[in-house]
């Protein structure tokens, strides 16, 4: 008999036949400790929760952040977050998820709170990488199908559509979906269960008693919750720096049904967000109240409606929705066109329509627009173009008193820390200054200023009951999309743009004989948003001089390597353009060589 031990905790009894026998026995016994160790610290509770932000803080959408305990790793939302104006030609941004790429094998799951771009938008990109099973509520399932089904990625996601109300046990977590209020219908905060305490994630979300759609935020939840004692509360700021109750989203249609009345004989265009169900619902019925025809134009208008319409969470009169093409047949005051373009997107429906672009609707002066949203932070400029487009045609716009935002004011997230009155504040969703608004906040309801945690993208914050503080930082950054590269445009090709959107592009060609390096052709210049070539004829003819006698110092220097004659044009040239012009154009010299 040998008795093998294994860390000095674990032990087999045995005949051990051969050596091969043994090694596997120690092998073994060596997982068997680590699993006993794992489950020791599970039920003493000695481990400490990490929450890994890798995006959605100090700037607007992107929102993704990932809780880790011992082998378990949980992600909230996978958003995306538009381009800035610096990042000429990009689509979209999505966050780089390489810690998660790296740690794959803890990865249980992706939890949604809400089936927002920002919160929803980069998640057929990011399961190339991190192919693991989605849980939302059924709007923000639908909504993410749709993604996946136009990326090809349906029949390869794992997907279980949670209740209001539902818990799930993902590792080390147990998550319960906890019903609030938000511009989109399915909203939820998340209660997410850790053996180092209960961590609450408000996601996007307002208090709103009278909501278009389902019921009312469940305060009981929160306040049940709070009595069991909560580690940390994670709550939307984006509205922390505005004071009061943030108004219900019924309110809008008094204002709705107050427009339709004073314009019964012009055509109506409302535009506002696509994923703002309720809404569309409330335009739905004033228009359905006034007789009118109701026409949804802007793609991702129609596909919204159209999921929330199969799920049930949009209740369309018989009747009153009518195709684009059916316009012809009705009179203007009997219709209403609802459109995507309330943030001025150059391409979307109103920004054409306002432009005169628009294939199918001709705008006139007999119309009215109704701006139904406030401009994202960035976006003012863009509004403002649109509505002045508009206004030169001698249409009424109506931007004022028609929107009512889906974010929290500051006394709804007094009664939400009151309610649930957290070890730990953690301000989440907004740009700086927002989550700096709602701290402030916070510490006038009591919580101590150390018990505030300010945490930038990236960073590792673990906790317990007994203390939190950052560790470390993790991989973070914008993975930029443009068309169908995912990650090909970095910081040199924006760059490169913005040397060619400020100062244009001159190309200088000319041809060399092989062996002799003499000039056989050229040089020609060419020029493209720089000058206007045909009005600076001296320019381009000196320009040509110029590179001609780069050339001959090329030669009469014996330099015959291509890299070092291009950079002796691009220098020559650059400097006689700055000293004609002030302009510093990108020079890219192109070297031909013939036998």
């Amino acid at each position: 008999m040998l008795t093998v031990a294994a860390e000095n905790e674990t032990s087999y009894t045995g005949t051990v036949p051969d050596r091969d026998t043994l090694l596997f026995v120690r092998e073994n016994a060596g997982k068997r400790y680590e699993i006993l160790k794992k489950e020791q610290n599970r039920q003493n509770n000695t481990g400490r929760l990490k929450i890994i932000p890798l995006g959605g803080l100090g700037l607007i959408g992107m929102n993704i952040t990932a809780f880790e305990y011992n082998d378990s790793i949980i992600v909230v939302d996978c958003g995306l977050a538009f381009p800035d104006e610096d990042m000429l030609g990009v689509d979209l941004v999505i966050p780089d998820v390489t810690y998660l790429k790296e740690n794959i094998e803890k990865v249980k799951g992706f939890v949604f709170t809400h089936g927002h771009e920002d919160h929803i938008g980069a998640i057929s990109y990011i399961l190339n990488d991190v192919n693991v099973p989605l849980y939302a509520t059924k709007l923000t399932m639908g909504l993410i199908e749709h993604k996946l089904e136009e990326s090809g990625q349906l029949r390869t996601t794992r997907r279980k559509v949670v209740k209001q109300g539902q818990m799930i046990n993902l590792g080390d977590f147990r998550v319960e979906f906890i019903r609030t209020n938000h511009s989109i219908a399915d909203a939820v905060a998340l209660a997410i269960y850790s053996p180092a305490g209960v961590v609450i994630h408000t996601g996007d979300f307002k208090v709103d008693y009278t909501p278009v759609f389902g019921d009312a935020i469940d305060l009981q939840r929160f306040a049940e919750l709070g009595k069991k004692g909560v580690l940390a509360l994670m709550c939307d700021s984006t509205n922390a720096e505005n004071p009061g109750f943030t108004a219900s989203e019924r309110t809008v249609g008094k204002t709705f049904d107050h427009l339709f009345s004073e314009n019964v004989n012009h055509r109506i265009f409302i535009a506002t967000f696509s994923s703002n169900v309720d809404r569309v619902q409330q335009i739905i019925n004033t228009a359905y109240k006034y007789g009118r025809k109701v026409v949804l134009e802007g793609r991702s208008m129609v596909t919204v409606i159209s999921i929330a319409s199969e799920l049930g969470y949009i209740n369309i009169p018989q009747n009153t929705l009518i195709d684009l093409d059916e316009m012809k047949n009705y009179t203007d005051e009997q219709l209403v066109l609802i459109t995507t373009g309330s943030q001025g997107e150059p391409m979307a429906a109103l920004s054409r329509i306002a432009a005169n672009m628009h294939k199918k609707i001709a705008i006139h002066p007999n119309d009215v627009v109704i701006f139904s949203s406030n401009p994202i932070p960035g976006n003012e400029k863009a509004v403002s173009k649109v509505i002045n487009e508009l206004s030169e045609k001698g249409i009424k716009v109506v931007f004022q008193d028609t929107h009512v935002s889906g974010h929290a004011c500051q006394e709804d997230i007094k009664l939400i820390y009151s309610l649930v009155k957290p070890k730990y504040a953690i301000p989440v969703h907004g740009e700086y200054r927002h989550l700096k608004a709602q701290a402030e906040l916070v510490e006038e309801l009591g919580i101590p200023k150390d018990h505030i945690l300010m945490l930038k993208a990236g960073d590792v914050l673990e906790l317990d009951a007994n203390s939190a503080e950052v560790t470390g930082q993790v991989q973070i950054g914008s993975i930029l999309v443009d068309g169908l590269g995912v990650g090909d445009v970095g910081n040199i090709v924006l760059r490169d743009r913005q040397h060619l959107a400020e100062d244009g592009i001159v190309i200088a060609v000319l041809t060399l004989e092989k062996y002799s390096g003499q000039i056989l052709s050229g040089p020609d210049i060419v020029s493209r948003g720089f000058v206007y070539v045909r009005e600076a004829e001296d320019l381009m003819e000196e320009a040509c001089a110029v590179v001609e006698e780069a050339m001959d110092y090329c030669n009469s220097h014996r330099i015959l390597d291509w890299a070092k004659m291009k950079n002796t044009i691009r220098d020559s040239l650059g400097e006689f353009l700055w000293k004609r012009t002030k302009r510093r154009p990108m020079i890219l010299p192109i070297i031909m060589e013939v036998e």
